[in-house]
């Protein structure tokens, strides 16, 4: 992955000894590692099922696919953030809100530097949730190593994508957003008027159910 940023390149060193230490997914547990369970059934407009999406593919869901999708009883998540920036800020209420509305279990672990980034979202997935939320544009490049070698924790990005994502990870994007990475840049229309809370909310549910109906390691665009 070309990821050309300075919270990358510290990143990486610790990543691999995490790794070597043995705190990272191995091999073996990856290749034996089973599918995802479907928790719920999304609407027939959520894609087209004629025409699947591919790995890193875009589906764009009609308003309201994902309105029946709720989590099952016990559903455990994990919300890692970083920024006070009022998009960040605006992500990290809707997804409080979702968890409090849908009776999730939701534990917040907020980053405020670049070098706590990997100790806190190695934290975060130590916790065995059934989902790792991220927000934030610093978390990005980061995000992109780690969710790579962790294969068997389903991660959701919101407001922002990786650049190239394994199977594991999801993202929820919009008009206006779609950061992907320092080496990337942000996207042309970047608008950080675009992360309303109707909009934010929006992106967390219909990623949310996503994960929840198995269709991870794709961009919901939800415009």
């Amino acid at each position: 992955m070309r990821l050309r940023s300075r919270v990358a390149a510290l990143a990486a060193p610790a990543i691999v000894c995490c790794l070597l230490a043995g705190c990272g997914t191995d091999h073996d547990a990856v290749a034996t590692q089973p599918s995802p369970t479907a928790h719920a059934t999304v609407g027939p407009q959520f894609y087209d099922t004629r025409n699947p999406p591919p790995p890193e593919g875009t589906i764009t869901p009609a308003p309201g696919s994902w309105d029946g999708v709720h989590p099952p009883h016990g559903y455990r998540v994990v919300l890692v953030s970083m920024g006070t920036d009022k998009p960040t800020r605006t992500l990290r209420d809707a997804v409080e809100a979702w968890a409090a509305s849908e009776q999730v279990e939701l534990q917040h672990i907020v980053v405020d530097d670049h070098d706590q980034i990997v100790g806190k979202v190695t934290r975060a997935i130590e916790l065995q949730p059934d989902l790792v939320i991220s927000v934030g544009n610093d978390l990005i490049d980061p995000m992109a190593m780690i969710t790579a070698a962790h294969l068997g924790q389903q991660f959701l990005v919101v407001g922002a994508e990786l650049a190239e994502p394994t199977e594991n990870v999801t993202a929820a994007d919009w008009t206006g957003a779609s950061f992907r990475g320092e080496g990337l840049g942000r996207a042309a229309g970047h608008d950080p008027t675009s992360f309303t809370p109707e909009r934010t909310a929006r992106a967390v549910r219909a990623g949310v159910a996503a994960v929840l109906s198995n269709h991870t390691g794709i961009v919901v665009w939800i415009d």
